[in-house]
């Protein structure tokens, strides 16, 4: 299996905990899915840093940043019943994926951790 690009981005979590006081951020940012969740969650400010460098570290995978029509809200981090994250993959990154790469099927792995003053996130593209 052959590894399309790789994204890393660490975030620190106080800079969250300012934004989210602004509801127009977190509509912005984050999906009615991310922010439905987020309502069973105590520690916000770690949950929502988490997910914006998971959406950062995709944007550097796919090599493009937030460009060509990218939005914060085109990808979106789901948790398994494990509590494991995973970004669905819209109709909109698949596309991307597929124009930029030229693949169909492909996965995207995602590491996510947090600790007292930093959110991390780690993500592969590969090839299926």
């Amino acid at each position: 299996m052959k590894v399309l690009g790789i994204g890393v981005d660490i975030i620190q979590n106080k800079r969250i905990k300012v934004l989210i006081k602004n509801n127009n951020f977190i509509k912005r940012i984050y999906g009615k899915n991310e922010i439905e969740f987020s309502k069973k969650i105590t520690n916000k400010e770690n949950y929502f840093a988490k997910r914006f460098a998971a959406k950062e570290s995709l944007s550097k995978a796919l090599g493009t940043g937030f460009r060509n029509k990218l939005n914060y809200k085109d990808i979106q981090i789901f948790n398994n019943n494990l509590g494991k994250p995973y970004y669905h993959i819209s109709p909109k990154i698949k596309n991307m994926v597929n124009k930029k790469f030229k693949v169909k099927n492909f996965n995207l792995f995602l590491s996510i951790s947090d600790e007292k003053d930093y959110s991390i996130a780690f993500t592969i593209l590969q090839v299926q």
